[in-house]
């Protein structure tokens, strides 16, 4: 039986050759594949896949190439979509054959992530998960169920900006975690360093990384998931396991929580009490629920603060839309109280921010892959079974024929002003699609809304000031699967006495 240990490296040289060989026999008869850069022998595109910004040279490829760009990895084909029509056509027209996802050696196996929903296979588990979700969030009308949550932790937050406001970050990602938490797990966070908040950021930095395009060679060489750990180049294997800890403490963890409640009957309704319910589960039901849980506290808690980080970012930057935005709440809702949801179909300025604040920063730069369960013919072009598309939501939102002046924050673009249509809907583009569109989409526009709408009814934000200069902040979203806003300073002060009263109410469930 031929071991690793004993498979040389002209073993592994004519496999690759073996392999190349036959993919160029059976591949004749086909069209050709879409248009990319152009590759090696044997090695394909190996050295043009992306690993820092991707979304960068995706756009690069667009401009070059067309809608769809074609490059191949080891035999690994990876189809990049740089249109909205295109994306459309393939992964919501040809929902059936492209809603799989692909497997991650590194990310989905060795970590685990493979177990939370966005990464599933299309299939039945999939379907469970989506029901599960969209019992709890999967509605506008279902997410109001939450509004005082919601409501009650948001003004939590403005006490802690007012208290310290050079901790703007560190508020949002608590405020978020607090959320979430208390929605997926019925649990109350603590006002500093709570241990499941810590735990959910220190994950979903690892998620970020671990599952980015490219980030690691054994995605597209997975035989390299078998090597042993001291092996050379193997550091990956080491770092997989301290990663797979860390994921399993943060979706065991909140769910014993709920187990240990539910069984001193002072669990308090939540997303996993509710779908634990009195009766005993078989091992895979408790499962899905627990992992159904996870996706819903690790995606909201880290998403949502990267929209929220980059709508203070915004405000920092473009004063004249911070006016704006506050004279509509002044004149709506006044001095006399907070915004609320009842206020939302009342100020559409609010909601014209938010669907820019969702589309000036892309959270999900490139999406998640999808993966092609049968061989398609798209526009006259080849795409294999087993490929991996990869939509370039970046650009989509960037793109200057959709969107006049892109890197502008002008939340009137989605506004019928003057006879003028509303620029493309950004809902429809940054949430994903086809059947792997984001299920949290409810829940995270709700969430930003508030938080927008009562920071902007009781603070200015304006360019911080060092020793008598201004400081510009920088729009350089960071890298990684989800893409924060790069670290930035503010000043972040009351509106006036009045807002500093509404500041300091109660907060209380």
């Amino acid at each position: 039986m031929l071991t690793l240990t004993n498979v040389t490296g002209l073993d592994l040289c004519l496999a690759c050759v073996g392999v190349y060989l036959l993919k160029r026999v059976f591949n004749k008869k086909n069209p050709a594949y879409p248009p990319g850069p152009p590759g090696w022998p044997l090695i394909g595109n190996v050295l043009d896949m992306p690993h820092i910004k991707p979304w960068i040279t995706f756009t690069e490829w667009g401009k070059k190439y067309g809608d769809i760009s074609h490059i191949e990895v080891l035999g690994q084909h990876i189809m990049v979509l740089n249109s909205v029509k295109t994306a459309m056509d393939m992964l919501d027209n040809k929902s059936a054959m492209y809603s799989d996802r692909p497997i991650l050696p590194v990310g989905g196996e060795l970590v685990g992530w493979k177990n939370v929903m966005t990464l599933l296979p299309y299939g039945d588990h999939l379907r469970r998960h989506r029901k599960n979700f969209h019992s709890v969030i999967g509605s506008r009308a279902a997410v109001g169920i939450y509004s005082q949550v919601e409501e009650v932790e948001t003004r939590r937050f403005l006490k802690r900006v007012f208290m310290k406001p050079n901790q703007l970050q560190a508020h949002v990602r608590h405020t978020a975690g607090a959320v979430i938490l208390r929605i997926s797990h019925g649990y109350e966070v603590k006002e500093n360093n709570d241990p499941f908040v810590d735990l959910a950021d220190r994950a979903l930095d690892q998620w970020s990384r671990a599952t980015a395009p490219g980030a690691f060679m054994a995605d597209v060489v997975p035989f390299l998931v078998n090597v042993p750990e001291w092996f050379p180049g193997a550091g990956f294997k080491r770092l997989a396991r301290e990663w797979h800890d860390t994921l399993e403490e943060m979706v065991s963890a909140p769910h014993k929580f709920v187990v240990d409640q539910m069984a001193a009957g002072i669990a308090p309704e939540s997303f996993t009490s509710n779908l634990l319910g009195g009766s005993t589960l078989s091992v895979e039901d408790e499962h899905i629920v627990k992992w159904s849980a996870a996706t819903l506290y690790a995606g909201a808690s880290d998403t949502t603060v990267s929209t929220i980080n980059s709508f203070f970012l915004a405000m920092t930057l473009f004063p004249d839309v911070q006016k704006k935005a506050q004279a509509e709440i002044d004149a709506v809702v006044g001095s006399d109280r907070l915004p609320s949801f009842a206020d939302q179909d009342s100020l559409p300025y609010i909601g014209a921010l938010v669907k820019e604040a969702l589309r000036w920063h892309a959270v999900i730069p490139t999406g998640f892959a999808h993966c092609v369960s049968e061989d398609d013919i798209h526009d006259g072009y080849y795409i294999p079974k087993g490929s991996l598309v990869i939509p370039n939501i970046w650009f989509m939102l960037n793109d200057p024929e959709r969107y006049a002046n892109p890197s502008q924050f002008n939340p009137e673009r989605f506004l019928a002003n003057d006879g003028k249509k509303p620029e493309t809907e950004p809902r429809t583009i940054c949430f994903g699609f086809g059947r792997r569109i984001c299920t949290g989409i409810h829940l995270a526009e709700a969430s930003v809304w508030l938080s927008a709408a009562m920071s902007l009814a009781v603070f200015n934000i304006s360019k911080a000031v060092e020793n008598g200069i201004e400081i510009t902040p920088e729009v350089d979203p960071l890298s990684g699967t989800i893409s924060h806003p790069k670290s930035f300073k503010c000043s972040i002060k009351p509106r006036s006495s009045k807002a500093v009263a509404l500041i300091e109410q109660d907060a209380n469930y």
